[in-house]
């Protein structure tokens, strides 16, 4: 799991197989349900933590053909709520970074549930 550092989407975070692996039907079933444990675990994590309106869930792949997923929070008052993050901004937004505290947390919950 990598948090980005994304200035208009705080918690943003990417999760990246390692392995070299271009679709997800390309997995056999216990990688993609480890990889897929390791995307709900940021979700439920970061929903904890920061309490988004949403979460968006992306694994599109066409620019980096490598598998990976893309875990976004989402707020009404973000850029472009409701529409996509990657689309034309609706407004300005500057949400506030997240704290070290945060970060700490948003790990440690991850952590824990894939324990």
């Amino acid at each position: 799991m990598v948090l980005l550092n994304d200035a208009d989407y705080p918690g943003y975070c990417r999760i990246e197989l390692l392995a070299h692996v271009k679709e997800m039907t390309d997995l056999d079933a216990g990688q993609r349900s480890h990889i897929m444990s390791v995307v709900f675990a940021t979700g439920q994590a970061i929903r904890k933590v920061l309490k988004p309106t949403k979460i968006n869930l992306a694994s599109l792949g066409n620019k980096t053909p490598h598998v990976h997923w893309h875990v976004i929070p989402r707020f009404e008052n973000d850029r472009h709520f409701p529409n996509s993050h990657w689309g034309e901004a609706l407004r300005e937004a500057n949400p506030e970074p997240l704290t070290e505290l945060q970060i700490s947390a948003i790990k440690a919950l991850i952590t824990n549930t894939l324990r």
